[in-house]
């Protein structure tokens, strides 16, 4: 990998991020269709300095706001949700590293990201009662260091990552995060993730036996969550985002599609498929389902920036509800609009050669990471009876 370039504020990673998504876009069905992973295109977005965005000020960074981070992703997602996808975990293990690492790894870490490297995920487990039903064991031995020892599922990014960030219990059973460095001994990434969306994420599986941990790569997530905090917020911050961007990208390959290669219908009585004002009124709506995704997404990033200025219990919550908001919303609208891609298209868009039907796979894959209509439980008894929502990274 060349050095990284490093961004110096807001307004330069957004326009990175545009044009990115710019180049990402000719080859998103090919590397859908093919299910070829992106390496390439993960090297361009490391070298761009993207991956490093919220590197603290005193650190070389450019700590972007919250909005800015939403952008990036909603900008990526609306070219290629696969690509989009990976570096998430990516963030909230630097919200990690921001919030529970020492000054020296900070510095280590901090420095790592700026030279463009990479952290994956392993934190889900498959079999347990519950996604925070958390199996794998962070072992003391008698020097310091540990040992790790699991299985993890669904670890996107791994496959790409310098470093893998792996949730684990340590022997007082409270969760702690051990960041493993790609081709430690001990460490298998296998590429078996077989998901009807988002296929190029290659989010598979980690073995973890007996790989040895340093002290110093140890950090106590459970600490995190003992205050106020964001970290749940923002990880669902990315999420909505990425919905948003499906969302978009659907609605906008739709209209392409209308205006160049429908038919009208012939009751219409209109000269093309763009005239016809059915088809208008519903992409009126779809348009209105798109605009409120990211008008939520965009005040749940505010919510998130005013938190974390004065943070607080009361402006963590209304950061969490914020954001539970804006993924409900872009989920509806990801699963809508790129379902409602066919209806507006015709039969010609089903076509298996067009890939059409890549926007609705990844829209409903990515929206059962995890259940919404939860996030709607928090929402109303706020609502009804001033209830601040939990604490956990999920919300």
């Amino acid at each position: 990998m060349t050095a990284a370039h490093v961004i110096a504020d807001d307004a330069e990673a957004l326009t990175l991020a545009a044009a990115l998504a710019e180049e990402f876009r000719p080859g998103a069905s090919a590397r859908d269709a093919e299910r070829r992973l992106p390496r390439a295109e993960l090297d361009r977005l490391s070298a761009s300095g993207l991956l490093a965005v919220t590197v603290p000020a005193d650190h070389g960074g450019a700590d972007v706001s919250a909005g800015t981070l939403a952008e990036i992703f909603r900008l990526l997602a609306t070219a290629d949700a696969s690509l989009a996808q990976i570096p998430q975990s990516h963030f909230a293990y630097v919200n990690v590293i921001r919030r529970q690492g020492t000054e020296e790894q900070r510095k280590f870490f901090f420095a790592e990201l700026l030279a463009g490297r990479r952290f994956g995920n392993a934190q889900s487990e498959a079999g347990t009662r519950h996604v925070q039903d958390i199996r794998t064991r962070l072992e003391p031995r008698p020097d310091g260091s540990y040992v790790l020892n699991g299985v993890k599922h669904y670890c996107t990014g791994a496959l790409f990552a310098d470093w893998i960030p792996v949730l684990a219990r340590a022997e007082d059973d409270r969760l702690h995060v051990a960041y493993v460095p790609a081709g430690a001994p001990g460490l298998t990434v296998t590429d078996d993730w077989d998901g009807l969306g988002q296929r190029t994420t290659a989010s598979g599986t980690v073995r973890l036996d007996g790989v040895p941990v340093p002290a110093d790569r140890v950090l106590p997530h459970h600490l995190t969550f003992e205050g106020p905090q964001l970290h749940g917020a923002v990880a669902q911050l990315l999420h909505a985002a990425i919905d948003a961007g499906i969302a978009a990208g659907a609605l906008a390959e739709a209209a392409e599609f209308v205006t160049a290669k429908s038919r009208p219908w012939f009751e219409s009585e209109a000269e093309t498929a763009a005239e016809d004002p059915l088809l208008i009124q519903r992409f009126g709506e779809l348009a209105l389902q798109v605009r409120a995704a990211e008008a939520l997404l965009r005040e749940a990033a505010r919510a998130v920036d005013t938190a974390r200025a004065h943070l607080t219990d009361d402006s963590a919550a209304e950061a969490s509800l914020a954001v539970a908001a804006a993924k409900v919303q872009a989920a509806r609208a990801a699963v809508e609009v790129s379902s409602s891609l066919f209806e507006v298209s015709g039969t010609r868009a089903a076509l298996a050669s067009l890939n059409l039907h890549r926007y609705w796979r990844d829209a409903r894959t990515h929206t059962l990471h995890d259940p919404t209509h939860w996030k709607i439980q928090h929402i109303g008894r706020h609502a009804l009876s001033g209830t601040r929502p939990p604490r956990h990274g999920l919300l």
